[in-house]
């Protein structure tokens, strides 16, 4: 086996190739029997059956690479990818939200999520950050609201919610968003980095699409992957979407439970997929029907 390659920074590269444990591979033989076993009961009796199209049908190949990094967590098969039908359970944050709203809450909550980042940035080159935004929707054609809600999650204990409509953007708070080392993703993320310039004059720099890295990853599958469908093929979890909650009044004075809720789920959401698909070296697997 190859000795790791090393930056400037002494960091590793996620995607050398490493040696299998025991665990792992016979992780991949059971993917390997229910991926048979599911293709098996697809495939036609005459394998020279043609479709629609007149085309000879072919049995997709199974990924021929996996990712180095070892999974956050034990993999184990559920029984969403064998059952497309089946309701998943809610995706929901279960820890803390700290919500701030004036600019004196808002600059504060930032520098003190600035000092965790930096500890977080000794242990790895960089650090992934769940961000997501909300404005209060508009039903005239051509006009789009201030970007009202901010919200930043970096682990599964604590979401921050910035009420920044009411307290703007303050330096910290800026600075965060600005830091290169701090990998800022969602999916759309490039589009909410462009709104938040436009209403506020402040760049969100480093930021990774879950779209377009979940294309690159799931061995190229081509769909438009959107916040609640990689939720599901990933993790077995509803995104809920109440339109009540969606479509509410994100400018009001104080935010309910309900919308405090809802955003922190949303950036816990775009935190924890960025996790599962850099770090589980089988999330390839994770959508049997994806391969079938």
């Amino acid at each position: 086996m190859e000795l790791p390659v090393q930056d400037s920074n002494n960091c590793v590269s996620p995607e050398l190739d490493r040696s299998f444990t025991d665990q792992e591979l016979q992780i991949i033989e059971a993917v390997e029997a229910q991926y048979q076993h599911l293709l098996s009961k697809k495939r036609p009796a005459n394998p020279n059956t043609y479709d629609d199209d007149s085309r000879p049908k072919t049995r997709r190949q199974l990924p021929t690479s996996l990712f180095a990094s070892p999974p956050l967590r034990p993999f184990s098969l559920s029984p969403c990818q064998a059952n497309t039908k089946m309701k998943f359970p809610a995706m929901r944050f279960g820890g803390q939200i700290l919500y701030s709203r004036t600019s004196m809450e808002v600059e504060k909550a930032a520098a003190e999520l600035l000092q965790i980042l930096e500890a977080k940035k000794g242990e790895t080159c960089q650090v992934p950050i769940g961000l997501d935004i909300e404005w209060k929707p508009t039903f005239k054609s051509g006009a789009l609201r201030k970007t009202a809600l901010m919200q930043i999650c970096v682990d599964a204990n604590q979401c921050h919610v910035m009420h920044i409509i009411h307290s703007g953007i303050p330096p910290s708070l800026q600075l965060l968003l600005e830091d290169t080392a701090l990998i800022k993703v969602g999916v759309g993320i490039g589009n909410d980095a462009v709104k938040v310039f436009k209403d506020y004059n402040v760049s969100i720099k480093a930021v990774e699409d879950l779209s377009y890295l979940a294309k690159q990853k799931l061995n190229g599958i081509s769909q438009k992957w959107g916040l609640a469908s990689l939720t599901e093929t990933l993790v077995c979890k509803e995104l809920q979407k109440p339109n009540k909650i969606r479509l509410g009044n994100w400018e009001a004075n104080v935010l309910s439970k309900d919308q405090l809720q809802y955003a922190a789920t949303d950036a816990f959401a775009s935190w924890h997929l960025y996790q599962v698909i850099n770090n589980n070296p089988f999330v390839l697997f994770v959508s049997i029907r994806g391969f079938v």
